[in-house]
C-alpha cells in the first residue's frame, strides 16, 4: 500500500495536512503504538500496557490487542469480536473501565454508574434475570426496560426513557449467581438495562494493582421469565460469536489485555513510518492518542515520544469515535479529562480536542440526564469546561448515507442540508464558534459501495467540502487517502472509500473519480499555496422551486485575485445553466466575469466505471477538461458534473 510509487501517486491528488485515524479504538482494541513497552504485569505479560517513549529504532507498524473483558457484541472496525457477558463461558467476564471509579475521578462514588444493555433482537416475556458475577460486582443496581423502539440510536422525536421493573432496584447485593425476578407477570420487551452504581471493589485473583478491585464484572447474563412452576427461560443466547450470541451494549471495558491478544488485522502503520514519510508535505500532522480503551499513561508516552523525535504536530485528537463506541459524554469526559491535564503539563503549546464524533443526523442525543438534558454534545463540554481541560479544536465525520444500494441521484441532493442541519446543532449545543472545526473523515458512507467509485463519488466530495468551508469549517480532511481494493459489505455494491484502486494483477494503480474531484479542488478552484483564501455564500435562483437544488455553487477569491466557483450538478441527465452575478460590497450593479476565463470539467466524458463485482474498474479516467474562453453571460454545466469557472471580475 505505501511503496514510493503510490505514495508519489497520493500525493499528486495536491491534499495537504495529514490525519493519523486510530482504528484500535473503533475496534474496541488497545493500540500498542510501540512494539517495546512494559506489562503492569511484567511476569505473566499481562495487564495494563505503556508503550516505550524512548528514542530507539523507528517504528514501522503498530497492532491492537484484543481485550479479553470486552463487553460489546458489536465494534465499528473489522467488527469480528464478541461480547464476553453472552459467550457461554463461566470463566471469561466483562469489566469496565477501572479508571471511572471515584478512586480515579475523585467524584462521588455512583457519579459514573457503568450499565449493561441487552437487545433480545424481537420483544420476549420478561420478567426475571440471572446475573452471573464477577468480581468486583455491584452492590448496588437496578434493571430496567426501554418502552420504545431502540435506545441506542435516538432520534429527536423520540421521548422514551428507561423504565424501571417494579422488583428491579437491589441494595445490598453479595455477588455470587443472583437471580431475581423483576415483576410478578412478563413484560413484553426488547432492551434491558442493567444500572450498577456501586462496587464491591474486590478482586478475583490476588492482586497489588488497585485496577483490578474497581468497576464491576459480569460473567454471564441470563434473561428471560419464570413460569407458574418457577422453570427459568433463558432469551439470552450465548456464544463464542457475534453472529450466534444476543447483542450486548456496555458502557465501557476494561483495557486489561494479554501478549497473546495481539491482533494481526489491526494493523497500523508505525509512527515513524508516517512522519519520515513523504505523505505528510512537511506540514503538521493531526495524531490521536487512545482514550477509551487504552491507559493516560500509554497516551502520554505516545505523545513524549512524538515530541523527543521533534515531530511537528498539528493536535492531538483524543479518542475516536466515543459516540460510535455508546459511551456516556460524561464517561468520555471522564477519561479524557486526565489525559488532556498530562498532556498540557507536558506541554503547555499541544493543541487538544476532539472528540471525532461518528456521523449523526440534526443533533447528537443521549439518554436523558437528571435535568433532562439528551444533548451528548453539550453535556460533555459541560463536564470538561467544569474540569478545566483543554478543548482547542472540535472535531466530527461526516457520512451521510447509510445505503450505497440503490439510486445515489436523491442522496446527493441531500448533502449540503444533512451536513448544514448538522452543523447547526453542534452550535446549539454549545460547540464554540472561534475554535477550530476539523472535519477528520468523510465520505459518501461508511459502508464500501459503487456510489465512492463511480462519477457520484467525485460529486459528493467536491459538494461535501464546498459546503464544510461556506458554513465555516476549518479543515476537511478525506477518508480514503491510500490505494485500497473494492469491497462489497452490504452485499450489493462493490466499492471503497479510496482515491486510488490497486489492481491484483500488477502494480499500476487506478485513478478515482474522488481523485480528480480532490485535484480540481487543491490545484483549480483553490490555489495550491499556503496563504488565505476568502470564501463567500452563493445564492442560487431557479426558475422551479424545488426543496434542494440540483446544482450548488461555491465561491473563492483566491490570493493571486482570482475568482473561482466550484459548481457541482448533480442531475444524472439534465445539463444546468448559469448567469453567474457576483454582488460586491459597495458596487452600485452585480459585477460579473471579464476578459478570459478558465473552464476546467469533470463529468461522464472524463470517466466511465465497469462494474464486476471485485475485479470493477473504470474503462474511463482521464483528467478533467480544460478551456480557456472569453468570459459571457451564462454558463453549461454538463450532467453529473464538477466545474471549476476562474477569472478576473469587472472592476
Amino acid at each position: 500500500m505505501f511503496t514510493d510509487k503510490n505514495i508519489a501517486e497520493m500525493r499528486s491528488a495536491g491534499l495537504g495536512p495529514l490525519t493519523y485515524r486510530l482504528r484500535t479504538e473503533l475496534a474496541s482494541e488497545v493500540w500498542h503504538w510501540n512494539p517495546r513497552g512494559i506489562w503492569s504485569d511484567p511476569v505473566h505479560k499481562c495487564g495494563y500496557w505503556t508503550s516505550d517513549d524512548s528514542l530507539g529504532e523507528p517504528i514501522n507498524v503498530s497492532y491492537g490487542y484484543r481485550l479479553p473483558r470486552r463487553g460489546n457484541t458489536i465494534d465499528q472496525a473489522n467488527d469480528d469480536g464478541y461480547s464476553r457477558i453472552a459467550d457461554g463461558d463461566k470463566d471469561s467476564f466483562w469489566k469496565s473501565n477501572p479508571y471511572l471509579d471515584s478512586h480515579f475521578t475523585g467524584e462521588p462514588e455512583d457519579a459514573h454508574p457503568q450499565w449493561v444493555v441487552i437487545d433480545l433482537g424481537t420483544t420476549k416475556p420478561i420478567n426475571a434475570i440471572r446475573i452471573h458475577w464477577g468480581a468486583p460486582y455491584a452492590r448496588q443496581f437496578r434493571v430496567e426496560y426501554w418502552p420504545g423502539d431502540d435506545p441506542m440510536h435516538l432520534h429527536p422525536d423520540d421521548d422514551d426513557d428507561w423504565q424501571p421493573f417494579a422488583q428491579g432496584n437491589v441494595n445490598n447485593a453479595h455477588g455470587g449467581d443472583e437471580l431475581i425476578k423483576l415483576a410478578g407477570r412478563p413484560r413484553f420487551v426488547q432492551f434491558v438495562r442493567i444500572m450498577m452504581t456501586h462496587s464491591s471493589r474486590t478482586s478475583g485473583r490476588p492482586s497489588d494493582d488497585i485496577r483490578d478491585r474497581l468497576g464491576f464484572a459480569i460473567r454471564e447474563i441470563e434473561l428471560g421469565n419464570l413460569d407458574n412452576g418457577d422453570h427459568f427461560h433463558d432469551r439470552v443466547r450465548h456464544g463464542h460469536d457475534r453472529h450466534r450470541q444476543t447483542v450486548i451494549y456496555v458502557s465501557s471495558t476494561d483495557p486489561w489485555h494479554r501478549a497473546e491478544d495481539i491482533d494481526f488485522s489491526i494493523e497500523q502503520p508505525g509512527l515513524d513510518f508516517v512522519f519520515r514519510s513523504a505523505l505528510t508535505n512537511n506540514l503538521p500532522v493531526l495524531v490521536p492518542v487512545g482514550v477509551l480503551y487504552d491507559t493516560p499513561e500509554n497516551a502520554v508516552a505516545e505523545i513524549q515520544y512524538l515530541l523527543r523525535r521533534n515531530y511537528h504536530l498539528e493536535g492531538i485528537e483524543m479518542g475516536e469515535e466515543p459516540d460510535g463506541q455508546w459511551a456516556s459524554p460524561e464517561d468520555y469526559a471522564a477519561l479524557y479529562t486526565p489525559v488532556a491535564r498530562q498532556l498540557a503539563s507536558l506541554n503547555p503549546n499541544l493543541k487538544l480536542g476532539g472528540p471525532s464524533l461518528q456521523n449523526f443526523e440534526d443533533q447528537l442525543l443521549t439518554w436523558s440526564d437528571a435535568s433532562g438534558n439528551r444533548s451528548w454534545m453539550n453535556r460533555f463540554l459541560k463536564y470538561i469546561r467544569g474540569a478545566g481541560a483543554l478543548f482547542d479544536f472540535f472535531s466530527f465525520e461526516f457520512y451521510p448515507f447509510d445505503n450505497v444500494c440503490g439510486d445515489p441521484a436523491p442522496h446527493l441532493l441531500k448533502t449540503p442540508k444533512r451536513l448544514s442541519a448538522m452543523m447547526t446543532g453542534l452550535r446549539q449545543d454549545g460547540v464554540p464558534s472561534d475554535i477550530p472545526w476539523l472535519m477528520t473523515e468523510y465520505g459518501y458512507s461508511v459502508f464500501g459501495g459503487r456510489p465512492e467509485v463511480d462519477i457520484e463519488g467525485a460529486l459528493f466530495n467536491a459538494d461535501t467540502v464546498g459546503a464544510f468551508l461556506t458554513l465555516g469549517g476549518g479543515k476537511p480532511y478525506l477518508y480514503g487517502y491510500e490505494p485500497n481494493y473494492l469491497q462489497d459489505e452490504l452485499k450489493c455494491s462493490w466499492g471503497n472509500l479510496m482515491m486510488l484502486q490497486l489492481n491484483r494483477k500488477n502494480d499500476q494503480l487506478n485513478r478515482l473519480s474522488t481523485y480528480y474531484a480532490a485535484q480540481l479542488i487543491t490545484k483549480e478552484w483553490m490555489q495550491p499555496t499556503n496563504e488565505a483564501h476568502e470564501i463567500f455564500p452563493v445564492t442560487i435562483k431557479q426558475r422551479k422551486s424545488t426543496s434542494s437544488p440540483v446544482i450548488t455553487v461555491y465561491a473563492v477569491r483566491r490570493p493571486d485575485k482570482q475568482w473561482a466557483l466550484l459548481a457541482i450538478n448533480k442531475s444524472p441527465k439534465r445539463a444546468a445553466q448559469l448567469t453567474v452575478e457576483f454582488d460586491l460590497h459597495g458596487a452600485k450593479q452585480p459585477a460579473s466575469f471579464a476578459g478570459k476565463i478558465e473552464l476546467i470539467q469533470f463529468y461522464r466524458q472524463q470517466y466511465a466505471w465497469h462494474a464486476d463485482g471485485p475485479n470493477g474498474h473504470p474503462t474511463r479516467s482521464l483528467p478533467p477538461a480544460h478551456f480557456t474562453r472569453e468570459a459571457s453571460s451564462s454558463y453549461e454545466f454538463p450532467p453529473y458534473s464538477v466545474t471549476v469557472l476562474r477569472g478576473k471580475v469587472t472592476d
